[in-house]
């Protein structure tokens, strides 16, 4: 079963939907439910993304489509039909989409050389919504130059997609010992974590398993210039 606001946010984007054919941007989402911030809107797309009753379309910033909709004593896997008429003889026209921002936690400065204490703020950072997928992100200041091959600057904001596990080869922010932090690439070694910089000036880190928590995968980088 959906939440109360989950199923609020559902049925406002079909109805619009139906009404103009296209998607609600996230400002007009927020203010229908009455909710006090882009973020809350994130997160409840997310969870419907997730459950299947909503999907992103691809390389557009603003569109969603509902596959199916919720009903009163269960789910239905109904598609429902709410898309533009393409029999008409006139062309709709459409609003051009709007490049939506949504808010994300930025949780403090990260090393991306050697590692340095994670620190925790209540900042947020307006990002582009195109540029994260679905789950639960949040925005970490790049401090160093070991990911430099990576295309990752120091001052860059790395956007972060919560996740505790990691394939070999991914960027993540990885947590040592419950106290330090660091953006890097996780590859295992043996019995070893072995976590990889992207600038040959720099060595590899090697940790036993029991050390290392992967709070995050690298999703997406913000450059300011």
């Amino acid at each position: 079963m959906l939440t109360r606001k989950q199923h609020e946010l559902i049925c406002f984007i079909a109805d619009r939907l139906a009404e103009t054919g296209v998607s609600p941007s996230f400002e007009e989402m927020k203010e229908a439910l009455d909710l006090k911030s882009k973020s809350g809107v994130h997160r409840l797309i997310s969870a419907l993304e997730e459950r299947e009753f909503i999907r992103r379309l691809p390389n557009r910033a603003r569109a969603l489509e509902v596959l199916r909709m919720p009903e009163r004593g269960g789910d239905t896997k109904k598609p429902v039909a709410a898309k533009v008429d393409k029999s008409s003889s006139t062309p709709a026209t459409l609003p051009r989409p709007a490049n939506d921002v949504v808010e994300i936690p930025l949780h403090g400065r990260i090393a991306a050389g050697t590692p340095i204490e994670a620190l925790e703020g209540a900042t947020m950072l307006p990002v582009p919504a195109a540029l994260l997928g679905s789950g639960e992100h949040y925005a970490l200041e790049v401090a160093g130059d070991s990911m430099v091959e990576a295309g990752i600057l120091d001052g860059d904001y790395a956007l972060i997609r919560r996740t505790e596990v990691a394939r070999d080869g991914e960027i993540v922010v990885a947590l040592i010992d419950d106290a330090e932090a660091t953006l890097k690439y996780f590859r295992k070694e043996g019995a070893m974590i072995r976590l990889d910089p992207a600038n040959r000036d720099y060595s590899a880190q090697r940790y036993r398993p029991d050390q290392v928590r992967v709070q995050g995968r690298l999703a997406g980088l913000l450059r300011r210039y």
